[in-house]
């Protein structure tokens, strides 16, 4: 009979580690908007892998899974036996982040290959990563029930509006069929007008008269610019107020993804001038030295709502600074850091205008309570009939996330 010998049990801190935490802890990192190193360069920012090596470390510290000793070890003398120990760790965590698709490596980007694929054995060693579309609509999910569980709401429904239409779902009573209606008969009603016409002598002559059809209630379909501030200003005075932008987009674009199927989610992004960037992308978005172009932004969004078939129309601007900017028609930029520059404010109201008179919707959340800003916003929304929200950093998700929820179209002609 063969010998079975026991040893002591040796377990790694990486026991029982769940990746979907740590991605979700590591959404700080992931969501960057340049406030901590301020690379003061435009578009989009690669993320290296010695700031994720680091960021792993210090969250294994907050939960417990290794001493405070090693990462402070880890920081001084990285040539160590134990520091050599904790990077091959580390380097284990994002292999199995590569593996299960919620990284990619610079290697994979130049190579074409798909989320989690192709993983080489020194991917962890790449200088730089990115997030995937599975690790960003994942976020886009935590961040949404993270801010809907503030709003203490437990479901989510449809744009509701005071309208009838036909449908499959029955909601109230039976109408006529009209040409164009959904052929969604209401057979009893149907029958009973028949019957009423030709009583129950013989068989029925069915007719175009006597069709009924069900009613539904009249779900409204909504088309969505988030138009957001990429100004310096967004991580000046001491807080960084682009990151939760960022995180507000993500939640924004998996409740529409997710909830409202029948709506439409852009993003532009506006400083100097504007841009639209895909929603996968907005995770390496940071803000520049750029100054403010709102009315090119809206003069965008403007051009992208009305290619949109929707119901309503709607542009969300978070800014956090007065306009400072505007194109002129030769096509450069025109800068004014110094108050609110007359010529700039005249054009930005005159694309509010445009904007109202197009049946776009304008709420503005701002992110700043300074006098003139107040006026500013003030005169916009007076001027498109739309919504301002002074709101902070902290609550401004809830805010979005209230007035998108509570939107009711008024009249649809």
């Amino acid at each position: 009979m063969p010998i079975t010998k026991f040893t002591k049990w040796i377990g790694s801190p990486l026991d029982g580690l769940s990746l979907e935490d740590l991605l979700n802890d590591l959404s700080d990192l992931f969501l960057d908007s340049g406030f901590n190193f301020n690379p003061g360069r435009p578009g989009n920012s690669t993320m290296d892998m010695e700031s994720l090596r680091q960021a792993i470390i210090e969250k294994l510290v907050e939960m417990g899974r290794i001493p405070e000793s090693m990462l402070e070890e880890w920081l001084t003398d990285r040539e160590s036996e134990e520091s050599q120990k904790l990077d091959a760790l580390v380097s284990e965590v994002i292999k199995r982040m590569v593996e299960e698709g919620w990284l990619k490596t610079e290697r994979q980007r130049d190579s074409g290959q798909g989320d989690g694929e192709g993983f080489e054995d020194d991917a962890a060693e790449s200088p730089q990563f990115d997030l995937t579309d599975k690790s960003i609509d994942f976020l886009g999910f935590r961040l949404l029930r993270h801010l809907l569980g503030s709003l203490g709401r437990s479901s989510l429904g449809h744009h509701e509006t005071a309208h009838l239409s036909t449908g499959v779902e029955a909601y109230q009573v039976s109408k006529e069929y009209e040409f164009g209606d959904t052929l969604n008969l209401d057979i009893s009603a149907t029958l009973m007008r028949t019957v009423a016409r030709e009583g129950l002598s013989g068989s029925l002559g069915l007719e175009y008269s006597d069709l009924m059809v069900q009613q539904t209630e009249y779900q409204s379909s909504c088309a969505t610019v988030l138009l957001l501030d990429t100004s310096h200003s967004m991580i000046l005075y001491g807080e960084d107020r682009f990151t939760p932008a960022k995180r507000v987009a993500l939640a924004l674009s998996h409740l529409i993804r997710t909830q409202y199927p029948g709506d439409s989610l852009r993003l532009v992004l506006f400083h100097d001038s504007a841009e639209e960037v895909p929603m996968k992308q907005l995770a390496r978005v940071v803000v520049g030295p750029y100054h403010t172009n709102t009315r090119e932004g809206l003069r965008l969004a403007r051009r992208i709502l009305m290619a949109e078939k929707k119901d309503m129309r709607q542009i969300i601007m978070i800014t956090d600074g007065k306009p400072s900017a505007m194109t002129l028609p030769n096509g450069k930029i025109y800068k004014s850091a110094f108050g609110l520059d007359p010529m700039i404010l005249e054009e930005t109201y005159k694309e509010v205008a445009i904007c109202r008179k197009s049946g776009i919707l304008i709420n503005t959340f701002m992110l700043a309570s300074d006098r003139s800003l107040v006026e500013f916003v003030k005169k916009v929304t007076e001027i498109c009939r739309g919504k301002a929200y002074f709101t902070t950093a902290v609550d401004l998700g809830q805010y979005i996330l209230m007035d998108y929820l509570r939107k009711k179209t008024q009249t649809i002609h």
